[in-house]
């Protein structure tokens, strides 16, 4: 190949690349905790690097990748992290076969998803949706604690928090 090309679309390539990161992150947590994380980063550069040297992979696809695996460490936990994998994959087809419009399909699929389930029979979004006022205090703002009276509804059937004269008081200076 003269121009520098890549023998792959760029949709295989980050399927192709997602897949062998996957692997390598599989292979770190096999191997003892002291050697494994250095295996699979020397073994992501070297990789990378002569995939990139032998024109498979383009670098910006490297670079997308990577930064794709770091994000993916924000998720402490591996099992949760790992639970997303596929989310990634199926949001990859959507954007390469319906571009924009492919992902906010996938956006909005999630978040009527996410709306019609309930955990222990109350609504996985709540408060937030069905919208209650009250018990969005310590949603997105957390607000002070003496300022949440009582809890969220449909959690329990004691509703008090908080008895009422639980806000601090000014200290009075001592002379």
């Amino acid at each position: 190949m003269e121009g520098g090309g890549t023998p792959f679309p760029a949709v295989v390539e980050a399927f192709l690349i997602g897949a062998s990161f996957e692997i390598l992150r599989e292979a770190g947590l096999r191997l003892p905790k002291q050697v494994g994380q250095a295996v699979s980063i020397v073994g992501v550069l070297i990789i990378g690097q002569a995939a990139v040297e032998a024109d498979i992979f383009s670098p910006i696809m490297v670079i997308v990748a990577a930064f794709t695996a770091i994000a993916s460490f924000t998720i402490p936990n591996y099992s949760f992290a790992s639970a997303f994998v596929p989310l990634r994959l199926i949001f990859l087809a959507m954007a390469s076969l319906f571009g924009v419009f492919g992902i906010m399909v996938g956006i909005i699929a999630i978040a009527v998803h996410l709306a019609g389930l309930r955990s222990f029979g109350v609504p996985y979004l709540a408060p937030i949706t069905p919208a209650r006022l009250a018990g969005v205090k310590d949603t997105i703002v957390r607000v002070p604690w003496w300022f949440m009276r009582t809890r969220p509804a449909r959690l329990t059937d004691n509703e008090i928090r908080q008895p009422k004269g639980q806000m601090p008081r000014e200290k009075k200076p001592k002379h």
